[in-house]
């Protein structure tokens, strides 16, 4: 199996805390798919204020664990690290689908497979599930831009 840790992880994405949203990889195949976790605590600083009386994980951070793992599959495929001279973007969403809320104390296991590669746009097909329940799935599209100044 091909595992990578947190310090891996963190080489193979730009993000940092409080942004950086995959803890471990727990398989990958390149060109074709990764699996990962996110630990949800507590301790997450947007559940101050979302929803202090029932503290749930934003969609838009659910959908971003996402496509950080489609980060992740895409910078193993090709064999690269995250550089200062480029960024990979996130450039489109279909069909997403929230079918239950993430609360503290979930482990989110992220599931992306490449759908498409065609001029360095990649789709993957996005899926989150805490206890084997779907939670969250989507199809992502990402790129690999130079950043021009």
């Amino acid at each position: 199996m091909n595992q990578l840790d947190i310090h891996e992880v963190l080489k193979h994405l730009p993000h940092r805390y409080p942004f950086i949203l995959i803890d471990r990889v727990l398989d990958y195949t390149p060109n074709e798919t990764l699996t990962a976790i996110k630990n949800v605590t507590i301790n997450e600083p947007f559940f101050q204020g979302h929803f202090p009386h029932r503290p749930v994980m934003p969609g838009v951070l659910v959908v971003e664990a996402m496509a950080q793992a489609c980060a992740i599959l895409t910078f193993k495929s090709q064999g690269t690290y995250p550089g200062d001279d480029a960024v990979y973007y996130f450039v489109g969403i279909d069909k997403a689908r929230f079918k239950k809320p993430v609360e503290p104390g979930d482990q989110l296991l992220i599931k992306v497979d490449v759908d498409r590669i065609m001029r360095g746009i990649w789709r993957f097909k996005a899926e989150v599930t805490v206890d084997e329940q779907v939670c969250c799935s989507a199809e992502l599209m990402c790129t690999y831009k130079e950043i021009k100044e």
